[in-house]
């Protein structure tokens, strides 16, 4: 089986296997104050250091959840609710348009719950943010502009933003910024400049379960989960240490040689690139030709459903899939690419492939093997 889904979720790399496992035989709750929860208090204080050392955060800025959806729905609630509490004004959400689903819902919950005027962030052709543009929407009203929020990466076509500017932009208006990381922390050389980030463990070879938002100091959301007062009394809960340490194994395993990584990934990603032009001739590449994500493949086949195309893969060993794992199975277009400017067509047919730790030259041959006949045989019944 070649598996080039890594940006829906990756194998755990060992260190994170070797430091769950070892949790996982011991016992202890991190709010106790006998010897087993201190001891699992300092298993998640350890990993909340490494943590904020290697995404540039203080310890105290990180906030353990649930993962990528927690951590984004705390982010965009939470600030809203806090920012508009201290001034009513304050209703309006900038958010990209092709932002993944845990931010795109989010908002449209506050829009039609809370009364937010939720106002999506045109992209280029590429799936990129201009700098202006946000500057555009929040020069209208600054007063009004509650948050704003752009992922660093796109999950779907890999398009990388520009972040730094983004968020300086932002700050000039005194206006927090929250970025979604959890594609970039793994490939690329990121560093918590906005006021809260978003990873999570299963995108990086940690457990799937457990994530984290990096919160900036003076920067207090709402609480959306109420119970323990855990995190700051940000977000309660009893802190799932196993997961916790495998969770940090993997970001110090991954960050330490991520140089590396990102460049033979992208070697293999621009050999597959070239394969994948090269059997079918008419393949469009969709994302930013240049800042892409170092494991992200991104094509559009004319003529193919999306859905067919993956099934055909799939029955010849290779997997991968449409977009983003969270709206697998459901018959609608990319609206990432319609975003982008692509028609109905184009943003149905689209597949994508995501390298990671464990892809070598084989996955590439595997695929450039088998896209021809099976993009072939999708037209064929698509025609039918």
């Amino acid at each position: 089986m070649v598996y080039l889904d890594h940006a829906a979720t990756t194998p755990m790399l060992p260190e994170a296997i070797e430091a769950m496992t070892a949790e996982l035989a011991r016992v202890g709750n991190p709010s106790s104050l006998h010897a087993s929860g201190r001891r699992a208090r300092r298993v998640v204080e350890e990993s909340r250091e490494i943590i904020a050392q290697t995404m540039g955060a203080r310890p105290s800025e990180v906030v353990f959840t649930s993962g990528g959806t927690e951590a984004d729905n705390l982010a965009l609630k939470g600030t809203f609710w806090a920012r508009r509490s201290a001034d009513p004004a304050r209703t309006r959400v900038l958010v990209s348009a092709i932002e993944h689903h845990a931010v795109l819902d989010s908002a449209q919950w506050l829009a039609e719950r809370e009364g937010a005027q939720v106002e999506l962030l045109a992209v280029d052709e590429y799936g990129r943010i201009l700098p202006e543009t946000l500057r555009a929407a929040i020069e209208r009203d600054p007063a009004s502009v509650a948050l704003v929020s752009v992922m660093w990466v796109n999950n779907e076509v890999g398009t990388v933003q520009p972040v730094a500017d983004l968020a300086a932009i932002a700050h000039e208006h005194g206006i927090p910024f929250h970025t979604d990381a959890v594609q970039a922390a793994a490939q690329l050389p990121i560093s918590f400049a906005a006021d809260a980030m978003t990873i999570t463990g299963h995108k990086i070879g940690g457990p799937v379960g457990v994530g984290a938002l990096l919160l900036a100091k003076g920067l207090d959301p709402v609480p959306v989960l109420h119970g323990g007062g855990q995190e700051r009394d940000v977000r309660s809960g009893t802190l799932d240490a196993p997961a916790i340490a495998g969770f940090a194994a993997a970001v110090g395993a991954a960050v330490s040689r991520r140089a590396e990584e990102a460049e033979r990934l992208a070697r293999l990603r621009d050999a597959l690139i070239d394969r994948v032009r090269e059997t079918v001739p008419g393949a469009v590449l969709n994302g930013h030709p240049g800042e892409r994500l170092p494991g992200n493949a991104h094509f559009s086949f004319p003529g193919c459903e999306g859905d067919a195309l993956l099934m055909l893969l799939d029955a010849r060993g290779v997997e991968c899939s449409t977009g983003s794992a969270c709206s697998a199975g459901v018959a609608e277009p990319s609206h990432v690419l319609l975003a982008m400017g692509a028609d109905l067509a184009r943003a149905r047919g689209s597949l994508r492939f995501s390298l990671g730790h464990t892809s070598v030259e084989a996955d590439v041959d595997a695929v450039a093997e088998v896209i021809g006949p099976v993009v072939e045989r999708a037209r064929r019944a698509g025609a039918a």
